[in-house]
């Protein structure tokens, strides 16, 4: 079967793979309402196109923190790729490298920053979770900035895992022959098999439930590279990750896989946009599945979207083919939206090329 859109590999991925690893990458935390207003909230968003533009070159390029990349499309960090093919994060950032594009590294990943580095060249940034020992953190921050990663996406919504219910039934662990490889030598690299979700009874061990704002002070204190905040979605919060100093704001749910009820990150885009009054980019991920999302997106304000589930079920079905397919599907779509909006640049698109529902009436302007 042909494969035309991104959301295809999801169905070839849940032939692929044994249900505890599909179900893990697939699920989210309780109800999972969030997961299914994730996707939904995207097709509440409708399109004002302006027609009659020179549409003959379109240019899709944009910088992120101060590096150029062929799209506003990035992938996000996603844990343990190694379960879903044996090239693991190996093929993820070859494939994002050959579009040109950032890979963001799992700190659960099942490769080390350096296996990832060895790749090849590329722009790569690593996702963190803060242990409670701080000297691993130290660590591994150190060992991500000599390994040439260009930024820190801090995980600022988990002080404990979310419930996610179909990891307690399948007893979620990761494969005997498979390890966290970023802390392998810290023998902090195995799940223990539990009566409940491995991963949430490794988290809980592990990862500092008192992590607050100034620990963002701290992390500043022990590297130079960028900290992205990742998992804000209200306007107060916005406000803080500003003092805070961060580099940038992540609109995320964590994939609908921590607090069920929260909003679509689409939905809440819009608030810490405008919280952020251009002071800092905001990016969103969460259930980014077509390029007419990616649009929706940017004309809301996002600098940029993250991709996660699409990465994990293409790489599952083909490998590293079907991350570079994932991206250049992405791409492809996202590049006809614009050409069929009007807009030949990600600087034209506007707030005006979209609808939500929200939105007062509008009056047609007096000729």
């Amino acid at each position: 079967m042909e494969i035309t859109n991104v959301s295809e590999y999801e169905a070839i991925a849940k032939e692929k793979l044994p249900k505890m690893v599909y179900d893990y990458y697939a699920s989210g935390a309780e109800d999972q309402w969030t997961l299914k207003e994730n996707r939904n909230a995207f097709s509440r968003i409708l399109f004002r196109p302006r027609i009659l533009v020179d549409v003959s070159k379109i240019d899709t390029t944009t910088t992120v923190l101060g590096f150029k990349i062929s799209m506003p499309i990035m992938i996000a960090p996603t844990a343990m790729q190694k379960m879903a093919h044996p090239d693991g994060e190996f093929a993820t950032a070859r494939a994002a490298s050959a579009a040109g594009t950032i890979m963001t590294l799992s700190s659960w990943a099942t490769s080390s920053v350096e296996e990832v580095a060895s790749t090849g060249p590329g722009i790569r940034f690593f996702q963190l979770y803060v242990y409670k020992d701080r000297n691993v953190v130290a660590q591994l921050v150190r060992r991500a900035e000599r390994a040439g990663f260009k930024a820190i996406a801090l995980t600022v919504d988990t002080p404990r895992l979310g419930r996610r219910e179909a990891d307690i039934k399948n007893r979620f662990t990761l494969p005997s022959y498979l390890t966290l490889k970023n802390f392998e030598g810290l023998d902090l690299g195995k799940l223990d098999k539990t009566d409940d979700s491995g991963l949430a009874s490794y988290a809980a061990g592990q990862v500092d439930r008192s992590l607050s704002w100034k620990d963002i002070k701290w992390l500043q204190t022990i590297t130079q590279l960028p900290i992205l905040v990742k998992g804000v979605i209200t306007a107060e919060d916005t406000r803080l990750a500003i003092q805070a100093g961060a580099a940038g704001i992540i609109v995320s749910n964590h994939g609908a896989r921590q607090l069920d009820y929260v909003p679509a990150t689409i939905m809440a885009l819009e608030e810490v946009v405008k919280a952020a009054q251009g002071r800092l980019p905001v990016f969103l991920d969460g259930g980014v599945r077509r390029g007419t999302d990616v649009f929706k997106a940017l004309a809301l304000g996002a600098s940029g979207v993250f991709i996660g589930r699409p990465v994990v079920f293409s790489l599952a079905a083909e490998g590293e083919t079907g991350v570079r397919k994932v991206l250049q599907m992405l791409r492809d779509e996202f590049e006809l939206t614009m050409a069929l909006s009007g807009c030949r640049s990600l600087k034209e698109i506007t707030r005006n090329h979209v609808l939500t529902e929200s939105d007062p009436p509008r009056v047609a302007p007096r000729l």
